[in-house]
């Protein structure tokens, strides 16, 4: 039998939250499958093949149901799915959640080591992986590290296997050859869609498995409801769309199978009718295509990727081309997974001409955003500088949305709420909390309490208007001779230097102090060759912002972009290396 994914909730809070219609209560194949009958012909995905309407991808997800149950594939049963952007992504997110499977989704870059070991983790029984994609080949990479895979699909039509958790299944989506022993999925999706039948799985049960870029040794896994994705998660796309009748048209420049991706199948799709607009890669010059190209009304990413963005229009004003600098102004341009800074806020909004969202959210169960209301880079109601505020009390995240996740700041010993203007952890409940770790009982241990709130590892504030402040991490802490140094608070400071595009601060080890802290700048465009910063520059502007002396990196590295993580995150660990051998 598939491992158990209990949930950590209350269950008479689930039930109030589907009674009240905070959640929908229905499964997501259910979601899409109504939205498909109300409007046959909607396009359902834009990717680099073309246009797929509604009813051609529920057909295909039929298929793909009806070759996932003949392969054995049942209720319960995790399988993996490592593919880029592209439609055999949402129809493998459906077809699975059609057959009550749960869905283990993860970024084509993560290497066959850590893939093998989240599968392994999760105990899936088949995972559906790119033949190829940009010079790397997914499948073979699985199959050569889990050859027994390869043995069960040929023994799976004779006997049943002895170990029925164990990966039996790798499934190969071209374009590409399909390596040998893999099940190729062109062959799954000639299946019968006639001979489909829905499983119509319990809403609150398990549907999809976040994975986690959080600071564990190994990659955390999160198993979320069906209600939390479309209910929980939903909410918070609804908050963004001005007129909740007018379906969302989304261009998500972060991975699907990421946890902010996660937005994409279950929400834009399922739950509000919407069109994804998929890029099997980010380039900025791609991305700002995509924008004239298909006029999306809600841009979904990084702000590294919307620095990189920004940089890519100023290069096309410098050299005069046509069109330069202009874009179709989308309803909003929803940034998160890394602090945004005032500047790159500003400066994004003056390009895209819509407000620009800080999104301060987690694969744990957090969500919270400045939304679409705010002025400058301030929600309304609120003095201060950008999205920071005049006291210097961390980034602005918005006002939390019980209908999403109810935000507490807790003491983080004794878990209890602290007063308004106090720091401590931010802790987060509410529809969108997921069930519990997947085969992590150690996690849930550390990070739920006994009601069922989720421990971020952030430290925040809630004022005196109910508005979330992020101050930083606290594991998140570099040590130098004993004196802990917050590289998030140096960070938010660098970033409003005007030869700085972009910037992140990592902890070099020293045989003196322990560890130092080295910035990683990404110089403006404008900072070129003599102009960019040097060390002694960024000092004398932390000093000028009033940072103590104690707290300025001691080392440069500078570097023309950030590497990314699969997920579409600054690289801290590769940055870390770069610096500490530089």
């Amino acid at each position: 039998m598939p491992r158990p994914l209990n949930d950590l909730l209350p269950a008479s809070l689930r039930r109030a939250w589907a009674v009240d219609g905070t959640c929908p209560d229905l499964d997501l194949y259910s979601l899409f499958r109504a939205r498909q009958i109300s409007d046959l012909h909607r396009t359902a995905v834009v990717d680099a093949k073309g246009k797929l309407c509604y009813t051609a991808l529920d057909r295909k997800v039929r298929c793909l149901a009806v070759g996932l149950r003949e392969l054995g594939v049942g209720a319960g049963d995790v399988v993996g799915v490592q593919l880029p952007n592209a439609r055999a992504a949402v129809i493998a997110d459906l077809a699975l959640a059609a057959i009550g499977a749960v869905a283990l989704p993860f970024p084509v870059g993560r290497g066959a080591t850590e893939a093998t070991s989240l599968l392994r983790r999760a105990e899936a029984v088949a995972v559906i992986a790119a033949a190829e994609h940009r010079g790397a080949h997914p499948a073979a990479a699985l199959l050569a590290s889990a050859p027994e895979a390869a043995e069960r699909t040929a023994a799976a039509a004779r006997t049943a296997p002895d170990h029925p958790t164990a990966l039996r299944h790798v499934i190969a989506v071209g374009p590409g050859d399909i390596p040998e022993g893999a099940v190729p999925f062109a062959r799954l999706l000639r299946s019968d869609p006639a001979a489909f039948v829905a499983a119509r799985p319990d809403p609150d049960g398990p549907a999809r498995i976040l994975v986690s870029s959080g600071s564990e040794a190994e990659p955390k896994m999160v198993a979320y409801s069906h209600n939390a994705l479309a209910g929980g998660r939903g909410n918070f796309l609804a908050s963004l769309m001005p007129d909740p009748a007018e379906p969302p048209r989304c261009l998500f420049l972060v991975p699907l199978a990421s946890a902010f991706g996660s937005n994409g199948t279950a929400v834009a799709l399922a739950r509000h009718g919407g069109t994804l607009v998929l890029l099997d890669h980010f380039t900025p010059a791609a991305a700002i295509a995509a924008v004239r190209e298909h006029e999306p009304t809600h841009v979904l990413g990084v702000p590294t990727m919307a620095r990189m963005m920004l940089d890519r229009l100023e290069q096309e004003r410098e050299q005069d081309q046509e069109g330069a600098g202009k874009l179709p102004a989308p309803t909003a341009l929803v940034l998160g997974g890394s602090p945004l800074d005032p500047t790159t806020a500003a400066d994004a909004r003056r390009a895209f001409g819509c407000p620009v969202v800080n999104l301060y959210g987690s694969a744990d169960g957090v969500n919270c955003h400045t939304g679409l209301g705010h002025s400058e880079g301030k929600p309304e109601g609120l003095t201060g500088d950008g999205d920071r505020d005049g006291g210097g009390r961390g980034i602005v995240a918005g006002r939390p949305d019980p209908r999403v996740a109810d935000i507490r700041v807790a003491d983080p010993t004794t878990h209890e709420p602290l007063p308004d203007g106090a720091v401590g952890e931010i802790v987060a409940r509410g529809p969108m909390t997921p069930l519990c770790y997947v085969g992590a009982p150690e996690l849930d241990a550390r990070y739920r309490t006994p009601d069922g709130w989720v421990r971020t590892g952030d430290l925040g504030l809630l004022d005196a208007d109910g508005v979330l402040h992020v101050v930083g991490r606290l594991k998140d802490v570099v040590i130098r001779g004993g004196a802990n140094i917050s590289p998030a608070e140096v960070e938010r400071e660098l970033s409003a230097h005007p030869l700085v595009r972009d910037v992140v601060c990592v902890g070099v080890p020293d045989a003196v102090m322990g560890e130092r802290l080295a910035a990683c700048v990404v110089p403006a465009s404008r900072a070129a060759g003599p102009a960019a910063p040097t060390l002694d520059d960024l000092g004398r502007h932390l000093t000028a912002r009033g940072l103590d002396r104690a707290k300025h990196p001691e080392r440069l590295l500078l570097v023309a972009e950030l590497p990314l993580t699969p997920a579409g995150k600054p690289d801290r660990a590769a940055l870390r290396e770069r610096a500490t051998h530089a």
